[in-house]
């Protein structure tokens, strides 16, 4: 196994003194047991339910009190209080609606107890079927595994410092870009990263790419909202893979039958078991960030491996060595997009991109980035800066004056002067650094208000 990063937030989840049960958001399979699992060993004591299992699930709801339930459990996994710190985990909470309310008591009553609890279909259930006590517990969301947590699974230790200090020496950039370009086909599933890194096979991961969204379309009967839309999302989860960076429209998605309004409400359905996002743009160069919901979104999925695999693109990524000219582009946008929500744990972090649709002149920026007060335009594209149109008619509107590329390329700045006279500094900096991008913000020194 390897290291995640989301155990330095459980780290200082552990020592907050207000610290509130903790709920474990994520896609089926992004390792949420493991995580904590390996979080535990810090614990002297460790108690694990499973409420999948009716042993563990009948302790819900035939003892009265959380201190009951608490002894039962010691009582049933035949382990003894002792002195010291305890971790309760409660694994597939979803499972008892009892359970999830008295999340609220262990807040109340035993503070002094570690709780974790966490699903496999609990993105789908929520609000449908479960409510969590609101105030009484908190959230974390675990991802896909970031290039950097792929670093540190092959053994590349001192690579992963290097480019999380952004402090690269352009000598190791090759070598640096063939690793990211190893990520970009394997993806940040937990057991393919894990495979790959045992074995180095990169043909083998197909059978673990096959099972995982095999998985996802199964459990479409779970959380679908009724038959037909079963129907629906099964259809996304087979065809809409070729999809992934670009923006769509809900009628007769992936060559269907289906209408706006059924396609519109399976997609959200599968965004909000974490599968995919809908990525909508914003008009406005100014914080905050309001999105346009009457614009056609962008479709991301949780993990681009998984898309290389579905769509079909293995062999054209093998061995390429500049992904920006691969599927349109669309494949590094997608990569960076999974890198830029590696940046935080917030359960509600979207990501954006720009356009202006006035007549005779359309412009796209790929991604928007809010930083502090301000908006950060990112391009994913290499070429000069003739090519950047979009991004200068960005910066006219903006109140600041710098921008990010992502290309293939060692570090590089360009000052850039526009028409009107203003001037702004293009960052250029190469993808490995995108899951690093609030770090070289900081350096930057750039003002926050």
């Amino acid at each position: 196994m390897f290291q995640r990063n989301a155990i330095l937030l459980l780290h200082d989840w552990k020592t907050r003194p207000n610290r509130k049960p903790l709920i474990i958001r994520g896609a089926r399979q992004v390792g949420k047991t493991t995580l904590v699992n390996e979080f535990a060993k810090e614990f002297d004591t460790y108690l694990h339910l499973n409420l999948e299992k009716s042993a563990d699930n009948e302790l819900f709801d035939k003892n009265d009190t959380v201190e009951d339930i608490l002894t039962s459990i010691y009582l049933l996994q035949n382990k003894r209080k002792i002195n010291g710190s305890v971790l309760l985990f409660i694994d597939e909470i979803q499972n008892s609606a009892r359970a999830v309310a008295l999340l609220r008591y262990f807040y109340e009553e035993l503070p002094h107890i570690y709780v974790i609890a966490a699903g496999s279909l609990l993105e789908s259930l929520m609000d449908r079927h479960i409510n969590f006590p609101v105030g009484r517990v908190e959230y974390l969301a675990l991802r896909p595994c970031s290039f950097s947590e792929f670093l540190g699974a092959v053994g590349e230790t001192e690579l992963k410092k290097a480019i999380e200090s952004i402090s690269l020496p352009s000598s190791i950039h090759g070598k640096a870009m063939k690793l990211f370009n190893e990520y970009v086909l394997v993806g940040g599933m937990p057991e393919a990263v894990a495979f790959y890194a045992q074995t180095k096979d990169l043909v083998s991961l197909n059978s673990i790419y096959e099972t995982l969204i095999t998985g996802y379309r199964d459990d479409s009967e779970k959380y679908a909202l009724n038959p037909s839309s079963e129907h629906v999302i099964r259809h996304i989860l087979t065809y809409g893979w070729q999809y992934a960076g670009q923006r769509i429209k809900f009628e007769k998605f992936a060559n269907s039958n289906y209408k706006s309004r059924e396609m519109g409400e399976a997609l959200r359905t599968s965004e909000k078991a974490l599968l995919l996002e809908l990525s909508y743009p914003t008009t406005s160069a100014l914080a905050p960030i309001q999105p346009d919901l009457k614009k056609s979104p962008k479709l991301l999925w949780l993990d681009t491996g998984l898309v290389n695999y579905s769509a079909g693109l293995q062999k054209e990524l093998f061995g390429i060595k500049d992904i920006s000219e691969s599927w349109k582009g669309k494949i590094a946008e997608h990569i960076v997009a999974q890198e830029l929500l590696s940046l935080s744990a917030k359960v509600s972090e979207k990501r954006y991109f720009w356009v202006r649709e006035a007549k005779n002149s359309q412009a796209e920026i790929d991604f928007i980035f809010q930083y502090g007060g301000q908006l950060i335009p990112i391009e994913v594209k290499s070429g000069n800066c003739s090519t950047l149109k979009s991004l200068h008619s960005f910066m006219e509107s903006s109140t600041q004056d710098i921008a990010i590329r992502f290309w293939n390329n060692p570090v590089t700045n360009d000052l850039i002067t526009l028409p009107s006279g203003k001037k702004y500094t293009l960052h250029n900096l190469p993808v490995y650094y995108a899951g690093q991008l609030t770090a070289f913000l900081k350096k930057q020194k750039l003002e926050i208000y």
